[in-house]
């Protein structure tokens, strides 16, 4: 079963394919993911990897948490699952979330 692991303090200029070969050297990589700002684009220097068996990410976070990529020491450690959000655009108010234009 594949494990996701957080990777943080990653270099803004840490790209999918420099994360992909780093961490294939503990194992078989499934997915890479570079979270970046929805509004700039750019990266907010954290991303997931997910590993191929919990083996392979166990090693990932052995050999790659404290090392250093591009100048930045990583963290890397097994992602928590995320938390629902709370929040947001929908209902509320002082009309009880009917949002009613008159």
């Amino acid at each position: 079963m594949a494990t996701k692991l957080f990777v943080g303090n990653l270099s803004f200029n840490a790209t999918p394919a420099d994360l992909e070969s780093l961490f294939g050297q503990a194992g078989a990589v499934s997915s890479v993911n570079i979270i970046s700002d929805k509004f700039t684009g750019q990266s907010r220097g954290f991303g997931f990897v997910e590993m191929g068996s919990n083996q392979e990410a166990q090693a990932a976070i052995e050999r790659f948490n404290g090392y250093e990529m591009q100048g930045r020491a990583l963290t890397v450690n097994e992602a928590k699952p995320q938390e629902p959000r709370s929040g947001g655009g929908g209902g509320g108010g002082a009309r009880g979330g009917r949002d009613r234009r008159w």
